[in-house]
């Protein structure tokens, strides 16, 4: 490198996350005809250091699954399965009807379940809506990471 050079770094977006699935997927059909399937994740923050207080314990992070089979993957999720995904922070942005919007979001590009809660005797089976297909998840061993 010669004086008065720039290094020259590769940048790097990766995210990973572990966390709680807050509530059901969401799939939407955009109108450009593309199909998007959304959730929350529920992330506990580190611990602090002894004495040092923390205010917010946990971040809710929206995560968005766009390529289809990891779309397939995420939207057989359940409120409080715990999960873990892959993907890189993306910033969108759209027209709204109060002028230009914009949010962050976790574009997913790997997916997987690693815990299902057992079932509450007075909830119904959500596996049991899956079409025949698709192979149900009944087991509380972790599934493979959909990429």
């Amino acid at each position: 490198m010669t004086a008065g050079s720039t290094p020259v770094f590769e940048h790097v977006n990766e995210v990973r996350l572990v966390g709680r699935v807050s509530a059901d997927p969401d799939i939407v059909r955009l109108p450009s005809g593309d199909m998007v399937a959304t959730v929350r994740l529920v992330v506990e923050r580190p611990r602090p250091p002894a004495g040092r207080s923390r205010r917010q314990r946990v971040d809710v992070l929206v995560c968005a699954a766009w390529a289809d089979d990891v779309r397939r993957t995420v939207t057989r999720w359940c409120a409080g399965d715990i999960v873990e995904v892959r993907g890189a922070l993306h910033r969108r942005f759209w027209r709204g009807e109060t002028g230009p919007q914009s949010k962050y979001e976790v574009q997913l590009s790997a997916a997987r379940r690693l815990f299902h809660p057992p079932l509450e005797p007075d909830q119904p089976d959500a596996s049991a809506e899956v079409s025949a297909e698709e192979p149900t998840e009944t087991d509380q061993s972790a599934e493979p990471l959909a990429s």
